[in-house]
């Protein structure tokens, strides 16, 4: 059954992104090829991770509202695609990028949901 199995990651703006990825690998040790990475390695899948992602601007964030997003990884992206469509949510679009699979949301409040399912071990 198609799933939510953890958080993907937070995105959310500041003012300088590369100044908060910094702060992230020198305060908290916190560190990736593309900014803060979590590695999660007792989960089943090889290699998988959760990020912490932060913008200038909100560009990727939007139609949300709020300056942030909330990143969700799922196990089965169109089984769960699928099934959000039969309880009538309204799917904003998909895509695959090779190291994954992506679909977009909003929650009734706005929020702007992505919906992850990781199909390669890292980013490329």
């Amino acid at each position: 059954m198609a799933r939510v199995t953890g958080l993907g990651g937070v995105f959310y703006v500041v003012k300088d992104p590369g100044a908060s990825r910094v702060w992230y690998r020198e305060t908290l040790g916190i560190d990736g090829p593309y900014g803060p990475q979590l590695n999660w390695a007792d989960e089943p899948k090889s290699n998988p991770y959760s990020l912490i992602s932060h913008f200038a601007d909100d560009t990727y964030v939007k139609p949300g509202k709020h300056g942030f997003m909330i990143n969700l990884r799922v196990d089965d992206l169109d089984g769960f695609v699928k099934a959000l469509k039969k309880k009538g949510v309204t799917v904003l679009d998909t895509a695959d990028e090779g190291y994954g699979k992506f679909a977009w949301l909003l929650d009734p409040d706005g929020v702007k949901i992505e919906l992850w399912e990781q199909v390669a071990d890292e980013l490329p």
